[in-house]
């Protein structure tokens, strides 16, 4: 499924399985750990042609059940298999203590401490299994476990990285935020993200795979379908991930003409700063905007004009001049920011917002923004604004010091959580970007695009490609997309198109690998 789930919502899901007698507890827990071992040797094939030794680190919950479900799998292929627990037997839920109960028939269950592991575990093992917390996470690990977990995360100088499995996600890990839980509120203490080699969940991705350090913890993230499928509909105020567009979408038909896709346009900044809006312009034709206009500074007209050829340009000075080109209706959506200077966005915006426009508000666009507040009344539903993390402090400076502050209790406050108060805030969509891009509209609906795992963009972080990024949302707008959807379709293209270049890409590039991008989907 697409749905990102929080912890409760995936526990939720399971008990309702097991309540309606379509699945036992056992028999999940069964699953969740042959899993695991597939996909162990999905990863690693040579694993499956020989024995080899395993430390399983098991904790006082379910996860720790299947931990050692996954220990009496591994011991009946072959393998030598160490087993630690963390906590006390007779206190794990009876389905853990089942399994608990299954291994201790095959081999001894020793007492997880920092020392023991050091002296049981270190150096033993061709794989560690961290079976100590997934979703049941609600506060940071301390004491002897936040020791050993330091140890296996390599502060006694060992690199066990590439030798660990996390069964739902690194221990520490909120797996609602991405972020890792520390026991100081101070943020001192925290325990570091351990690079676990493979990471495996059960039915659903949780959103803090895809969030803050979630992606950089988890190194390979395998779903396992362990048969609540069919009994799972996405629960309320479910993240979403964000989905490839439909060909459709983005197709045009021979029965109709330029004004059919919209006319979008985009205000641009003084001479020597026309680059970025010139970016977002390209980007806006290249998506399929039927005419794209570039609202320039009549002293900058000369350097833009030998710039552009299929990208029309009109003299705007004032907001005067923004005025009278509004009142041509068939300019439906506008894009204001990129390169215009903070000067010249805090002029422009109250003209181009009483319009009533579908628009994009992105860089200098946003910080005239936040140093006007007043103009922030003018926001309406058919606004798309699209920060970066600087940006969004500016803007929402409460909701990014609650984003900021440690994580010192699970469900931690998350980017899904920052980015709809800030829809919320603002009663339009928000796009917070980042390599996990969030995007909320004001109904608290959310969509994360990633770009980590096998959608990971490296070649995104060059100047200007979040012009285009803005020049791609502008002319879905034009055609006429749903704000939320122009938002989702213009994140994924913008890093299908980074993808499909790859090394040593450059923000002009993105526009024109859009077509091969396009021609990929099924447009012909």
């Amino acid at each position: 499924m697409s749905e990102l789930l929080t912890s409760a919502q995936m526990r939720a899901i399971e008990t309702a399985a097991i309540d309606s007698g379509a699945v036992t507890g056992l028999e999940l827990m069964e699953r969740a750990g042959r899993g695991v071992v597939e996909a162990i040797m999905a990863h690693w094939p040579h694993l499956a042609k020989s024995s080899y030794r395993a430390v399983v680190l098991c904790g006082p919950g379910n996860n720790g059940g299947d931990g050692f479900v996954i220990a009496r799998l591994l011991r009946q292929s072959g393998w030598e298999v160490t087993v630690f627990l963390y906590g006390d037997a007779a206190k794990l839920p009876p389905d853990a203590r089942a399994n608990f109960e299954r291994w201790s028939a095959m081999g001894e269950v020793l007492p997880l401490s920092e020392r023991a592991f050091r002296t049981g575990g270190r150096n033993i093992a061709d794989l560690y299994i961290d079976a100590i917390f997934g979703t049941g996470l609600s506060r940071a690990p301390d004491g002897e476990l936040a020791q050993v977990l330091r140890h296996l995360g390599g502060s006694g100088g060992e690199d066990y990285a590439s030798q660990i499995v996390s069964v739902d996600a690194p221990s520490g890990l909120c797996l609602d935020s991405g972020r890792i839980l520390s026991a100081d509120p101070n943020g001192a203490g925290a325990i570091e993200a351990r690079f676990a080699a493979l990471t495996v969940t059960f039915q659903s991705a949780k959103a803090g795979h895809y969030l803050a350090d979630g992606p950089a913890a988890c190194g390979k993230l395998v779903v396992k379908d362990i048969g609540l499928g069919a009994a799972t509909p996405a629960p309320p105020q479910s993240v979403r991930l964000a989905a490839a567009p439909h060909p459709a979408i983005l197709s045009k038909t021979s029965d109709t003409h330029k004004y059919s896709y919209g006319h979008a346009l985009v205000l641009c900044g003084a001479s020597g700063k026309t680059g970025a809006a010139r970016l977002a312009a390209r980007g806006a034709l290249r998506i399929g905007a039927g005419l794209v206009t570039l609202g320039v500074p009549k002293a900058a007209i000369p350097e833009v004009a030998a710039q552009v050829t299929s990208v029309m340009t009109l003299p705007i000075d004032s907001p005067e001049d923004l005025r009278a080109a509004l009142t041509d209706t068939r300019i439906n959506a506008i894009c204001l920011g990129p390169g215009l200077g903070v000067e010249r966005a805090a002029a422009l915006l109250p003209a181009a917002l009483e319009a009533r426009r579908r628009m994009v508000l992105d860089a200098d666009a946003l910080t005239a923004l936040s140093q006007n507040p007043d103009l922030m009344g003018l926001l309406h539903e058919e606004c798309i604004l699209t920060p970066h993390a600087g940006e969004f402090a500016r803007l929402f400076p409460e909701i990014a010091a609650k984003l900021s502050a440690p994580a010192v209790s699970g469900p931690a406050y998350s980017k899904v959580d920052a980015t709809r108060e800030a829809a919320a805030a603002a009663g339009c969509t928000v796009l917070f970007k980042g390599a996990d891009t969030v995007i909320a509209d004001p109904n608290g609906r959310a969509i994360l695009a990633s770009a980590h795992y096998d959608r990971a963009a490296q070649w995104l972080a060059t100047a200007g490609s979040g012009d285009v990024l803005a020049g791609f949302i502008t002319g879905l707008l034009a055609r006429g997309v749903p704000v939320s959807r122009c938002a989702e379709m213009a994140a994924t293209l913008h890093v299908d198109c980074a993808r499909s270049f790859g090394a040593g890409l450059i923000a002009e590039d993105l526009p024109e690998q859009l077509p091969l991008v396009m021609r990929a989907l099924g447009l012909t």
